[in-house]
């Protein structure tokens, strides 16, 4: 299977760079789970989940890659990744194990954490961000995997 959705991006929306969320810009992410949880997103909004890296908050990247492996380890028939514009807010950037603000960013008055990619935080090596008000969060639509077609080749 393979993942894949069309360029165009929402008015006012930024597409990912290298460097992180600003404070206050507007971003495309995505958000991974089953066909399942994706119709209760669609149908009720997110919700905080209520632990995680960085503790509570809806986990999202800015990345396509990274949200289409979830949920990790299962079928990739049953998965759907939610694509979504996000305000972030005031952005803190965790970029290391055991960061002092870890789980209690927002309690500082953030909005948002990111973590950098290839900062020893994710295995993957990819960004990840967690959003701590779901109302920050507007679904745009859903990406579903598309099979990859094998093509046999033969020479003469």
């Amino acid at each position: 299977m393979s993942w894949a959705e069309d360029d165009f991006l929402p008015p006012g929306v930024v597409r990912m760079d290298r460097e992180g969320p600003r404070d206050g810009r507007t971003y495309v992410m995505y958000h991974g789970t089953t066909s399942a949880n994706a119709q209760l997103i669609l149908a009720s909004g997110f919700r905080q989940s209520s632990a995680g890296m960085l503790g509570p908050g809806v986990y999202l990247s800015r990345d396509l890659d990274k949200a289409s492996r979830y949920p990790i380890d299962h079928p990739e028939d049953d998965k759907v990744v939610i694509k979504v514009r996000v305000n972030v807010g005031k952005v803190k950037a965790i970029n290391r194990r055991n960061h002092p603000l870890q789980k209690t960013w927002h309690d500082h008055g953030y909005d948002t954490a990111w973590v950098p990619p290839n900062c020893g935080m994710v295995s993957s090596g990819l960004e990840e961000n967690c959003v701590w008000d779901p109302n920050r969060i507007s679904i745009i639509g859903t990406i579903e995997p598309k099979p990859v077609h094998a093509y046999l080749y033969y020479s003469a």
